[in-house]
C-alpha cells in the first residue's frame, strides 16, 4: 500500500512497519529501493526491551532535520539499530505490526533468527 508522509508518520508512531522505499541517493551496485523494518513508537523504543534488544538511545540535542520540508521521515531502523532518514516520495507499506507484545513475538520468531547475510538480502529486496 503506497502512502503519503502524513499517513506514514501516523502509522510509525503506533506500529513497526515493514517498508520499501525509493532511495534518496541511489548507490552504485545497489537496487534503487531499500526495505526497512522501522518505527517511531517511543513507547516501544524507550521500553527496557527497546533499549537493550534494539539498542535504542534517544537523540541528544535538538532535531536538525525538517522532515516535512524534505518529504522524509527519521525512523529507528530495527535491523541496523540506528536512526535512518527515509524518503517519503514513494513508500510502500508491506506489513504493519502493532508496537505491543505482538511486535516482540514477531521479532523473536522472524527477525532474531536472521543471519547477517539474510538481513542484507532483506534490506536489498
Amino acid at each position: 500500500m503506497l502512502v503519503a508522509r502524513p499517513t506514514l508518520e501516523s502509522l510509525l508512531l503506533q506500529n513497526v512497519l515493514d517498508l520499501r522505499f525509493v532511495r534518496r541517493s541511489p548507490a552504485p551496485g545497489r537496487p534503487p529501493t531499500r526495505r526497512i523494518l522501522c518505527t517511531k513508537s517511543y513507547t516501544l523504543l524507550s521500553s527496557t526491551n527497546g533499549r537493550i534488544v534494539l539498542n535504542y538511545n534517544p537523540p541528544a540535542g535538538k532535531k536538525q532535520f525538517n522532515e516535512a520540508k524534505e518529504n522524509a521521515c527519521v525512523v529507528w531502523d530495527i535491523l541496523m539499530q540506528d536512526f535512518r532518514v527515509i524518503s517519503a516520495d514513494e513508500v510502500d507499506v508491506i506489513k504493519t505490526i502493532p508496537a505491543t507484545d505482538e511486535f516482540w513475538e514477531y521479532f523473536n520468531d522472524e527477525v532474531l533468527p536472521l543471519t547477517g547475510s539474510q538481513k542484507l538480502n532483506y534490506m536489498n529486496s
